[in-house]
């Protein structure tokens, strides 16, 4: 696939400060029209890249393209051609909300007229109508979130950085903002999206990038990148010692572990109906009772987890 395809190219990305190295060599890159999350535990370098990639911090060396503009030397084409939603609302409070998506129309060099139109296309298409001539300052946080979503779209950008756009909003305020970012998606907008919710980058993303220490250490999509975690597995637990004793030897070496205190045992599968059928014709055989049993697949978390866990060890190794 040619360079002309992405919308967002990173190469041999890095930033230092001081002694400090942030990023380490980070390459990405979005298709245009779809989804890319960017995964990693606090101090990864999420915000840093996404700083990077919106022109509002320069960097040490590697090549950074939006839309096939160079962000070093193309900034100001770069930024007519982007919308950001940081971790917190940037909306000026004492403005109504109509008054601060007027404000970013004319910022844009919008008509008074197409300033107007475009407030209330952004107004409907947010839900934020009832509320559109009251303050900022009284609108809920996912309100404020949404609004602040909202500015950033003022001008219609084919590209959309949204750092961690729903931290601190509740279960039904952050299900709102992800219809709101599949609508874009679905539109055509090519989305970078950082996030410290496994569930969120699961659900929207079409493509997972992992960092932690700076450096990509893992990319694909969700399926991808559950399955270098491990197959499914069938949980099974048992009344009592004698029948967790009896299931382990006739398990034998299917068992791929065990926990002797809460009588339970694992076994990996690959075909869910025709593994769970002869696991429990194995066990039935010899009239061992399961008293409850579950199918566990990978999620992202077990990916994360993993993934974070061995680059620890390596950095470890490296240091040594």
């Amino acid at each position: 696939m040619s360079d002309s395809m992405y919308a967002i190219t990173a190469k041999n990305l890095k930033k230092s400060y001081g002694s400090n190295e942030v990023l380490k060599g980070i390459d990405l890159k979005v298709k245009r029209g779809s989804m890319l999350a960017l995964l990693g535990p606090n101090g990864a370098g999420k915000t840093t890249t996404v700083r990077i990639l919106s022109t509002l911090l320069n960097f040490d060396s590697g090549t950074v393209t939006v839309e096939g503009n160079d962000v070093k030397e193309d900034a100001d084409k770069v930024r007519n051609v982007i919308g950001l939603t940081g971790q917190s609302a940037a909306v000026d409070e004492m403005l109504t909300g109509r008054e601060n998506l007027v404000m970013m129309g004319r910022l844009y060099r919008l008509t008074k007229k197409s300033a107007a139109e475009r407030a209330q296309e952004l107004l409907e298409e947010f839900d934020l109508v009832q509320a559109a001539d009251r303050p900022a300052k009284t609108y809920s946080g996912g309100m404020r979130r949404r609004l602040d979503l909202a500015v950033s779209l003022i001008a219609t950008p084919p590209v959309i950085f949204l750092d961690e756009p729903t931290t601190g909003l509740d279960p039904r305020s952050r299900l709102g903002m992800w219809k709101i970012i599949e609508g874009l998606v679905a539109k055509g907008t090519t989305i970078l999206l950082t996030t410290q919710y496994l569930e969120e980058a699961d659900q929207l993303a079409d493509e997972i990038v992992v960092i932690d220490g700076g450096k990509v250490i893992a990319q694909g999509t969700a399926a991808e990148l559950k399955s270098k975690v491990g197959r499914d597995r069938l949980e099974l637990k048992f009344k009592d010692a004698e029948a967790f004793d009896k299931a382990l030897k006739v398990l034998g070496k299917n068992v791929a572990d065990n926990n002797e205190k809460e009588f339970s045992a694992a076994i990996v599968i690959q075909e869910t109906n025709v593994d769970v059928k002869k696991t429990l014709d194995m066990l039935a055989k010899d009239k061992i009772t399961v008293t409850s049993m579950a199918i566990h697949k990978p999620t992202l978390d077990d990916v994360f987890l993993s993934l974070t866990g061995k680059q620890k060890s390596a950095d470890k190794k490296e240091k040594k």
